[in-house]
């Protein structure tokens, strides 16, 4: 086979898989506090509303992508205010924030529809990028491709070699303990959500200014919900979810690329396949109960009120 085109193929399904990482990458620190999130969704398409129309209005993409960050911390802030100040229901406030994510979005987002903004450009490493085969894949991305690459390294880094990811760690297994030692469960927790919520947006930026550089409603199409499945999944752990990413990312342009080759299967059900693939990998994992309980967070989703 080509390697040129076997090359070209990689590369697509980093694409693919890019926004899912850098969101479920977020999701995973946020989870590792003890704080379940299931807002993904509406925070990447008020990312993606908020790099996109910043980016048309200034030029700039990099901008762009600064504010699709703050506005998935700002929009995050209102699910932690909630659930951790307030101590409403998690599950039930991650889902009202997607719903309100996604009305706010095309709220916003009416007046951009068909009109476009700069765009995330590759940028080639000398040398490297000329590489037979490997340059085009790790050497020529955009500045998104190569800051997820960094980005899970550092997570990794930072939740098993750091005095600061040990306390993350034990605030998300134990609250109560990690209180008793003196440890602010709260503003570690809100932390958490805002870092959450600050690459769910920039994976947002990533599919407006990049993947699919125009505005259009629900331009994430579940990839906030596949972020999710993504994290337990990968059982908490970082370099599984890069795996993870990767495999989805690889079945999401596989639904593509049969749509673009003509093969005889109705539309829908390609466009299905990777929802049909997180179901099933779910379904795989929760037959084994003990490999979730070994690894998840304790306190997942469990409230905290800090007693004096």
């Amino acid at each position: 086979m080509n390697l040129v085109y076997v090359s070209s193929f990689i590369v697509s399904i980093i694409a693919a898989s890019t926004p899912l990482l850098l969101a479920a990458s977020g999701e995973l620190i946020t989870e590792k506090s003890g704080v379940l999130n299931l807002g993904v969704e509406g925070m990447m398409l008020i990312g993606a509303i908020a790099g996109f129309a910043t980016a048309h209005a200034t030029g700039s993409a990099a901008l762009g992508i600064v504010a699709a960050a703050l506005a998935g911390v700002a929009i995050s802030m209102v699910f932690a205010v909630l659930t951790l100040s307030l101590l409403a229901n998690q599950i039930a406030a991650g889902l009202a924030l997607t719903i309100f994510g996604h009305g706010l979005a095309a709220l916003l987002g009416a007046g951009y529809v068909g009109i476009s903004a700069p765009v995330l450009h590759a940028i080639a490493i000398p040398v490297l990028s000329a590489i037979p085969f490997i340059g085009p894949i790790l050497f020529d991305q955009n500045i998104l491709i190569y800051f997820s690459f960094l980005l899970i390294c550092a997570i990794s880094w930072f939740l098993n070699k750091t005095h600061a990811g040990l306390i993350l760690r034990a605030v998300g297994d134990s609250h109560d303990a990690a209180h008793a030692m003196g440890y602010p469960v709260i503003r570690i927790r809100y932390a958490a959500t805002a870092f959450g919520g600050a690459l769910a947006g920039i994976a947002g930026a990533y599919l407006s200014l990049f993947y699919s550089p125009l505005w259009s409603q629900d331009l994430s199409a579940g990839r906030g919900w596949i972020a999710l499945a993504l994290v337990v999944f990968s059982a908490w752990r970082p370099f599984y979810l890069l795996a993870g990413a990767y495999l989805f990312g690889g079945v999401t342009y596989l639904a593509l690329y049969l749509q673009g080759v003509g093969v005889s299967i109705p539309s829908p059900l390609i466009s299905a396949l990777p929802y049909a693939g997180t179901i099933a990998v779910l379904v795989l994992i929760s037959r084994d109960a003990r490999r979730v309980r070994l690894n998840q967070p304790a306190c997942l989703a469990k409230y905290f009120h800090a007693v004096a």
